[in-house]
């Protein structure tokens, strides 16, 4: 078994030098594999060129079971190798722990982890910067959602596995729906999709947005919490967004008054 050909162009695509997200053996993508497994970026690979041989498949109980759990590095790592299916050498990325809880969230089959130069300096601050919160265009809203999840920084692994999950739990309970972009702080950006191409797409535009608000320091108008309420749940934005993804799911309700409840395990 071997993951899925559109799964190794798009990550192909996330580490691509033109893109600018990652470099050398940055970042990390994953997906589902079938309901008790996943594919991810084995350690050490290279996103620009890898192969169908980059990636391995885990098993997704063991891992998920660990975010419960306080294990030494040893005892991660040898964890990480009982859960690998083929054994073939590889080493599953020691961000294993994060892509095993996230793709177990409603309606997520990507995850895409990356390091944007643009977006770097701004989260190398004491305090979250203001694209945690605001929005400042309409498909800033339709790509990534009316907020984006902060993650205060935590050791690389298990422990910052268990730091999103936490994060992403409590927004989840505030927001009503599952976030489209995680922020960490001193390391990178994480986003979320049914398909790879709404995963992508969540990631490039939250760095176009970082991008436009350093050409407009200090004057930028950010839209009020009504003009993004208005955005999050017009029809015809979610018609825009099933072309663009092809896929219905993963979108916000109608309703303001009826959000689907998600899974938060």
């Amino acid at each position: 078994m071997q993951p899925t050909q559109d799964f190794v162009t798009l990550s192909r695509q996330v580490g691509s030098p033109d893109a600018d997200l990652v470099i050398l053996a940055e970042g990390n993508t994953s997906t589902r594999a079938d309901a008790a497994s996943f594919w991810v970026k084995a350690s050490g690979q290279s996103l620009h060129e890898i192969t169908e041989r980059g990636f391995v498949q885990v098993a997704f109980e063991p891992i998920v079971a660990a975010l419960q759990q306080d294990l030494q590095d040893a005892e991660v790592r040898a964890l990480l190798e009982s859960a690998s299916l083929v054994k073939n050498g590889a080493r599953p990325s020691v961000e294993t722990f994060m892509h095993a809880w996230l793709l177990q969230l409603t309606d997520v089959n990507v995850v895409i982890h990356t390091h944007p130069t643009d977006c770097l300096g701004d989260l190398c601050q004491t305090t979250p910067p203001c694209w945690i919160e605001e929005r400042i265009f309409p498909d800033e809203i339709v790509c990534c959602g009316r907020k984006t999840v902060w993650v205060p920084y935590e050791d690389p692994g298990l422990v910052l596995a268990k730091r999103i999950a936490e994060c992403v739990t409590a927004f989840m309970s505030e927001e009503g729906e599952v976030p489209k972009v995680i922020a960490l702080q001193n390391h990178g950006l994480i986003t979320l999709g049914t398909t790879g191409a709404q995963a992508m797409a969540a990631t490039r535009m939250a760095v176009k947005a970082v991008r436009a608000r350093h050409q407009t320091v200090g004057i930028t108008k950010p839209l009020t919490s009504q003009e993004i309420d208005r955005i999050h749940v017009r029809p015809d934005e979610h018609y825009r967004q099933r072309i663009l993804w092809g896929n219905s799911a993963f979108l916000p309700s109608t309703d303001e008054g009826s959000r689907s409840s998600q899974n938060q395990q």
